[in-house]
């Protein structure tokens, strides 16, 4: 089923993954409600004429796509841009709900090594592990904060990729590979936020 999605990115990195990803959702890109290649260019805008803009694409969406990648922690924009979608927000006698969000790592030289690495348990356990200073506290502190734990094995205690963290971190590749999954994933544990330990502030 189709989400009304917003993509956070980096511009100067991410533009050509954003426009893929856009490219991707098919028939579902009508539903898109972020920037494409076509929107004005915001560069001299106002600090409050930008985030205006932003709040109105932002406002009636349900999932937002955080491109994650080498630099995107040096953007003004993007922990700002993840806070607002994680916050319910009341305009005009409505309040919007808690988006659910799902991070993209970017690929870099055909690999992902510069955020992720895996290994293996003793158990025969593949796990990833993340490089967390990479990351904003915003995505960190929604990460591994399920109230049951979510984990993949009880055995090694390796965590759900899609279930142990509010805000999974899934391989270009394979978002690209199944949007659906992904995005309706972060849909369905907006549904049911109260099963992780949110925190909605940068």
């Amino acid at each position: 089923m189709a989400r009304k999605t917003f993509i956070s990115y980096k511009y100067s990195e991410a533009q050509q993954l954003r426009d893929t990803i856009i490219t991707a959702l098919g028939e579902d890109a009508t539903y898109y409600q972020g920037e494409t290649s076509d929107s004005p260019d915001l560069t001299d805008s106002s600090t409050e004429s930008i985030k205006g803009k932003l709040t109105d694409m932002m406002y009636d969406t349900s999932v937002t796509i955080v491109i994650v990648s080498p630099n995107f922690t040096a953007s003004k924009w993007i922990d700002w841009e993840i806070e607002y979608c994680l916050k319910e927000i009341s305009r005009k006698g409505r309040t919007s709900k808690t988006n659910g969000v799902v991070g993209v790592v970017q690929k870099m030289a055909g690999a992902y090594d510069w955020l992720v690495t895996t290994s293996r348990k003793p158990d025969g356990c593949i796990v990833r592990t993340i490089n967390n200073s990479k990351l904003y506290p915003i995505i960190n502190n929604n990460r591994y904060k399920r109230r049951n734990q979510g984990y993949a094995c009880a055995n090694c205690k390796s965590h759900s990729q899609l279930e142990g963290s509010y805000i999974s971190l899934i391989d270009e590749s394979d978002f690209l590979a199944d949007l659906d999954k992904y995005i309706d994933n972060a849909y369905q544990k907006a549904e049911r936020y109260d099963e992780f330990n949110l925190t909605k502030q940068r």
